[in-house]
């Protein structure tokens, strides 16, 4: 007789169409059916566990089943559990909102505008969609249809619906739907991994900058934005950059008259060893959009932050017909909303920024030995955010083709071991939730270290 797990397994695959997968890659890959979660671990019905090294697709802040968070949904329960938001509003949209506005990052000009709206969504795609109509529904509001592109830039990610597929730039996502999409104008990324011999991760933002400004210089008559994600450029390969870029790029938005839109879905709340990513570069953007961790990884919600100035280009009688277009049945969910106050109340109160850099302290000393290894081009991280490049030459960095799935080898050897280190392509990387331990980290490297050797070996 097949095991409760075996069951679900053959149930799920007999209906169901999962997320970024190759449903094929099934017959062979292992289906976990996880029974419940608690801190950094998943359990199967069998027993089994898996510590969860990408906090389940970076949404996990504070580990699963954070019982702040749920105390929270709990009494949410018993009050409201939803109302449109169209006409209608209630105490966890306001306070939230509230919250945000008074933690978001400030912009150190004294004549630059602070984040003072908040406008929600449901997921982080959502959130750049809204982000995107918001500038370009602003130029036109001002009599300036013809700004109508972007500029986003190469090896960028910002999600998988049209307009966030329209500003990302990796080919897996970007290829098959190209004909369905926006064309931006794509700028050079200052990822740091890509520094000619001699060069510093500086080096490569003011490189990237000067031929930005060049972009700028030609075409900003007819751009709405820049779309960046502040550091590290994650679901495109964890691939970093220095904060020298952020403090520039927010000089030529300003120069050129061009918003900036800071996606930090991923890197928001505490993952980059600041609150907000923004903040080490020292600059505001016009528009903010943030999702995944804001609740905690327990439901679904985004929110985009933005400007007075912004704001008031919509706000006229109606037969102006200048009202932003935008809804979503799930707006302002009060349910989410206090799961997202429970979240940053735990960010408030309690050190969690300050825990956060000496586990990112310990992460980097158990990683250094890979430094050396012969199919390891670089390790590399920002906050608790950590990555190993593989490839087939260090000498060169030629990489692994990428039909041998070397990283999937050892996500193969993670679930064997009770890790769970899905890759990026031949990246593998860490983004733990908060609550991990020194001792799960060191779990977490060594059993890494092992797929490693099993995958290039």
């Amino acid at each position: 007789m097949p095991s409760y797990s075996a069951d679900l397994t053959a149930r799920d695959l007999a209906v169901v169409w999962h997320p970024c997968t190759q449903m094929h890659d099934h017959e062979t890959l292992p289906m976990l059916p996880i029974a419940r979660a608690e801190g950094a671990w998943l359990y199967g019905h069998d027993g089994r566990r898996w510590l969860d090294a990408v906090s389940s697709w970076w949404t996990c802040l504070l580990g699963h089943r954070h019982p702040r968070i749920v105390e929270a949904l709990k009494d949410q329960l018993d009050r409201i559990d939803h109302v449109m938001l169209a006409g209608f509003t209630h105490e966890p949209a306001i306070e939230l909102a509230e919250e945000l506005v008074r933690i978001a990052p400030r912009p150190q000009a004294h004549d630059a505008s602070p984040l003072t709206r908040v406008f929600y969504a449901d997921n982080g795609s959502s959130a750049i969609e809204v982000a995107l109509k918001l500038s370009f529904h602003y130029w036109r509001n001002h009599g300036r249809g013809e700004r109508t592109r972007f500029v986003a830039l190469t090896g960028g990610y910002h999600g998988e619906t049209l307009g966030a597929l329209s500003v990302t730039d990796v080919a897996l996502y970007r290829a098959t739907y190209a004909p369905l999409l926006l064309e931006p104008v794509f700028a050079p990324s200052p990822d740091a991994y890509e520094r000619a011999p001699g060069e510093s991760a500086a080096d490569c933002a003011q490189r990237a900058l000067h031929a930005l400004r060049e972009i700028l210089q030609r075409q900003a008559h007819e751009l709405c934005a820049v779309i960046v994600e502040p550091l590290v450029q994650c679901a495109g390969g964890m691939r970093m950059h220095d904060a020298s870029y952020l403090t520039g790029l927010r000089a030529l938005c300003d120069e050129f008259d061009v918003h900036l839109i800071a996606d930090e879905i991923a890197v928001g709340f505490g993952r980059t060893g600041t609150l907000f990513a923004c903040e080490q570069g020292g600059i505001a953007p016009d528009l903010l959009c943030l999702s995944k961790g804001l609740t905690g990884g327990t439901l679904p919600l985004s929110a985009v932050l933005t400007t007075a100035d912004v704001y008031a280009a919509f706000y006229a009688e109606y037969a102006s017909g200048k009202a932003f277009l935008h809804s979503h049945s799930y707006t302002g969910n009060p349910i989410a909303c206090r799961a997202a106050l429970a979240t940053l109340s735990v960010l408030r109160e309690e050190p969690v920024l300050e825990r956060n850099r000496a586990l990112a302290a310990h992460l980097d000393a158990r990683l250094a030995p890979l430094a050396g290894h012969p199919h390891v081009a670089e390790v590399r991280r920002t906050g608790l955010i950590a990555a190993v490049e593989l490839v087939r030459d260090k000498a060169t960095r030629e990489a692994f083709p990428s039909s041998e799935r070397r990283g999937l080898r050892v996500y193969r050897h993670g679930l064997e071991r009770g890790a769970v280190l899905r890759p990026l392509g031949n990246v593998v990387y860490f983004m733990p939730p908060y609550c991990i331990t020194p001792e799960e980290i060191d779990f977490m490297v060594e059993v890494a270290v092992e797929g490693i050797e099993r995958a290039v070996g």
